[in-house]
């Protein structure tokens, strides 16, 4: 939600197209990992640790909403453009709680937990 309201500011103010680029690609991303989880499908593509990628995803997104909406705040080229960037340094929190919340629920070297009691 906070991806698609830095969004909504970003194209409201018609700032620059790199901050809005950004924004929509993480709500996108955003979208395609809830939907992962949501209907399982990482459970059936186990060819790829997908909290794992999730955390990378994070970790890169954290870095370009960090120089995004950096620029987006010192420029300010007006209020939409303003709230864009502080609506994005708090999905830049946000993002970085994710990857160290999912880091510290994942194990690499022992058994990974199963929801459920195996037969």
């Amino acid at each position: 939600l906070m991806a698609l309201a830095t969004f909504i500011c970003f194209v409201a103010s018609r700032s620059h197209e790199a901050y809005t680029a950004l924004a929509v690609i993480e709500v996108v991303i955003t979208l395609l990992f809830f939907l992962l989880y949501l209907l399982k499908l990482d459970k059936k593509m186990k060819w790829l640790f997908w909290p794992l990628a999730d955390i990378f995803n994070s970790v890169i997104a954290a870095v370009f909403l960090l120089v995004v909406c950096l620029f987006a705040i010192i420029i300010k080229t007006n209020y939409g453009t303003l709230v864009g960037g502080v609506f994005g340094l708090v999905l830049l929190v946000l993002c970085i709680v994710d990857a160290v919340v999912l880091f510290r629920k994942i194990s690499l070297s022992g058994p990974r937990e199963r929801n459920h009691p195996t037969r």
